[in-house]
C-alpha cells in the first residue's frame, strides 16, 4: 500500500509534463491559459473524488477548498479570454496533465480510509508545488499580456496557500 501511495505522489510530482521548462517557457499566452485550465479542471476531479472517497472531515474541507477557488479562478480565466477575444490552445502539456490525472484517479480508487487520505494529501502537496513552480518560474516570466499576467499572480498567491494546506494536511495525517 504504501509503495502505491509513493508512487502516486511521484507521479503527481511529476505532473505528466513531458516537455521541459524551456520548451513550456517558449509557448504563448494562451497555451499557458489552457494549461493553467486544464490543472484547475484536474484538481477539481481530485477534490470531488475526495469528497466521495474519504470520511475525513479534514480531507473534505480541503477539497470545497479546492472546488471552490478553482472553479473561481478558472471563471475569472475565462471571462478574461472572453474580454479579449481569445481561446486557449490546447497543447501536449495540457493533454499530459490530463493523461497523467487519469492514471492517479485510477489508483485512487483502488484506495480506501487512511490510505485514500494520505495519497490524495501527498497527491495534492505534490501537485501544487510543481504547478506553482511551474507558473512562478517558467510561465509568469514569459507571459506577454499584463491582464493575463496579472490573473496568474493572483491564482499563483492562492494556489501557494494551497500547497501549505496541503503540507499541514499531509503532517497531520501522519500522526
Amino acid at each position: 500500500m504504501k509503495k502505491l501511495v509513493s508512487a502516486l505522489a511521484l507521479a503527481a510530482s511529476m505532473m505528466g509534463v513531458q516537455a521541459r521548462a524551456q520548451d513550456i517557457a517558449a509557448m504563448n499566452d494562451l497555451e499557458f491559459a489552457h494549461i493553467a485550465y486544464t490543472a484547475d479542471n484536474i484538481d477539481i476531479r481530485y477534490a470531488h473524488l475526495a469528497l466521495a472517497l474519504s470520511k475525513n472531515p479534514d480531507i473534505h474541507e480541503f477539497a470545497r477548498t479546492m472546488i471552490r477557488d478553482h472553479a473561481a479562478v478558472s471563471e475569472a480565466a475565462l471571462g478574461l479570454l472572453d474580454k479579449l477575444g481569445a481561446t486557449a490552445q490546447d497543447n501536449a502539456v495540457s493533454q499530459s496533465l490530463n493523461e497523467r490525472a487519469d492514471k492517479i484517479i485510477a489508483g485512487f480508487i483502488e484506495l480506501e480510509s487512511k490510505a485514500f487520505d494520505m495519497a490524495y494529501a501527498e497527491n495534492e502537496l505534490a501537485y501544487h508545488k510543481e504547478v506553482n513552480a511551474l507558473v512562478e518560474g517558467t510561465m509568469i516570466p514569459n507571459i506577454d499580456n499584463a491582464e493575463v499576467k496579472a490573473l496568474f499572480e493572483q491564482g499563483l498567491e492562492i494556489f501557494k496557500a494551497h500547497e501549505k494546506h496541503a503540507e499541514m494536511m499531509v503532517k497531520g495525517l501522519k500522526y
